[in-house]
């Protein structure tokens, strides 16, 4: 199994579609936001034209009304990966949403159930004190995962929180103690990077491309349709300040830059996990020839 790992906008879908067509591979898509149907444009989902040349797994598979965590996703894709498996095909998992791939590789914990009153009193404390109050308290009792999640996860860090209330152990101490479900399988990790100073390039450009092809409209058509503002899907980059100029807060311009601004931050955290996880055989985005190659050596 090949996995495709990176920050966002280095290439991903790119290089995927490229070694997937050369060595008999379909796609399991691993980006949290690119699973949930009508939100497109602002979580940059391969176009139509890309998924012609190579079938793709776990795009557009659940409404945005529905909570799809890590542990759905390693469901659904040990699912895809026993069809493309099964057809004598190359699984290749491709995205950038760390928690996800964590949980993939490393296996979930059967983990406490849910406590519904402990929940209610920290989902009040998130209203009360606010959402920095959970993260700080977060960051005491679990640093490994905090550095993990979004600064604004709530669903998360309430969940890792109630892990550690109810256990005593860390959310990040549970996910050592377990078994990977891939263990069977032959894993080819690979990453691409790019130069800093390029890499935000790509992104001021992309999150321009976003705008120029509707993101605003795509907002406004969800809205339209009774999509709730605090939905899941809606925490994409792309979408928190086209939310705030159609309710006047910024203007267009504002949205656009502080967009791009907070990209490039998600990016830089990104390859800072990804720099520390093991076992990852870096490359430069666009050196398809030498992906090529280290996959030819390593498939043989």
């Amino acid at each position: 199994m090949v996995i495709i790992l990176g920050p966002t906008g280095v290439g991903k879908s790119a290089a995927g579609i490229y070694l997937a067509e050369k060595f008999n591979g379909e796609i399991i898509n691993c980006d949290s936001m690119q699973v949930y149907k009508e939100f497109d444009i602002g979580t940059d989902k391969p176009t139509p034209e890309m998924r012609k040349k190579v079938p793709h797994h776990l795009l557009d598979i659940v409404a945005w009304s529905t909570q799809f965590t890590a542990a759905d996703f390693v469901r659904e894709a040990l699912t895809a990966i026993q069809f493309i498996d099964g057809k004598g095909k190359l699984p290749f998992i491709v995205g950038g949403t760390g928690l996800y791939l964590k949980a993939l590789l490393e296996g979930l914990f059967p983990g406490p159930g849910k406590d519904a009153g402990l929940r209610e009193r920290l989902e009040k404390e998130a209203r009360t004190a606010g959402l920095d109050s959970l993260r700080k308290k977060l960051e005491e009792v679990d640093p490994s995962y905090a550095r993990l999640i979004g600064p604004r996860d709530k669903m998360r860090m309430i969940r890792a929180l109630e892990v550690y209330y109810l256990t005593g152990q860390p959310l990040s101490l549970h996910f050592l103690n377990t078994r990977s479900p891939l263990s069977d399988f032959h894993l080819l990790k690979i990453g691409l990077q790019l130069e800093r100073k390029e890499l935000y390039r790509r992104i001021e450009e992309r999150v321009e491309r976003m705008f120029k092809n509707g993101i605003v409209t795509e907002v406004e058509n969800l809205l339209a349709k009774g999509v709730e503002a605090s939905a899941a899907p809606f925490r994409a980059l792309g979408y928190k300040y086209v939310l705030q100029f159609l309710r006047k807060g910024i203007s267009l311009e504002e949205a656009v830059a502080m967009t791009k601004r907070d990209t490039r931050r998600y990016a830089k955290r990104q390859a800072t996990w990804f720099k520390k996880t093991a076992g990852i055989n870096w490359f430069t985005a666009e050196d398809y020839s030498s992906l090529s190659h280290f996959l030819e050596a390593n498939l043989a």
